[in-house]
């Protein structure tokens, strides 16, 4: 998420209408209204990569799978976002064209300048829509995929994958995603740890 445009303060109303009309897609967080940048190509196909992997999985069980420019309502009339992937089993939300209420699931590919943002201020907010069961934020520099799974108490379970061996199972989307397809084609290496210096002998 970017800079502000303005220091006008946005109604819901006026934030719906300039999205209309706009080529550039923005967030809005309580009167705020952030341009989002143009991705990279690995962001690209890696939300390509877990798109697919997540439609194979959701097929003909009720839930619809969006990219980029599908709304979601965090909260309403206060807080809009656009995830890179966001999965939805609701009923309810078929009936909205353009925005999502009730995701299960949401994936964020990080970038530089929205790393910390994603994992700290807007995973806060995530964290208050009841239906949220997952959270992935992808790296774009090396192989490592952090899922947050929120379990039977409510509370948030974190997982690292890293190995080029993981696979991300999530058996209530009937997903099987082996890290090295979410990074399927991009230029993005494994994870590689530097060895330490053998010390002088």
């Amino acid at each position: 998420m970017g800079r502000p445009e303005t220091q006008h303060h946005y109604t819901p109303e006026e934030y719906f209408a300039l999205e209309r009309q706009s080529e550039v897609r923005h967030e809005y967080f309580d009167g705020e209204v952030f341009a989002m940048a143009g991705g990279t190509k690995a962001h690209n196909l890696i939300t390509q990569n877990i798109t697919l992997a997540l439609r194979a999985g959701v097929r003909g069980r009720g839930c619809q799978v969006f990219m980029e420019d599908v709304r979601l309502a965090v909260q309403e009339s206060f807080h809009y976002t656009y995830p890179d992937v966001v999965v939805s089993c609701d009923p309810d939300d078929r009936c909205d064209p353009y925005l999502v209420r009730q995701p299960v699931l949401i994936v964020e590919v990080l970038s530089p300048s929205t790393a910390e943002y994603d994992r700290s201020r807007k995973f806060n907010q995530y964290k208050k829509i009841p239906s949220l069961r997952h959270y992935i934020l992808v790296s774009q520099s090396a192989w490592v995929l952090e899922w947050f799974r929120r379990d039977d108490l409510g509370q948030w379970v974190h997982t690292v994958l890293s190995d080029p061996a993981d696979v991300l199972e999530i058996l209530d989307l009937h997903l099987h995603l082996p890290l090295a397809q979410v990074y399927d084609d991009t230029d993005v290496a494994p994870l590689q740890l530097t060895p330490e210096p053998e010390p002088p002998r």
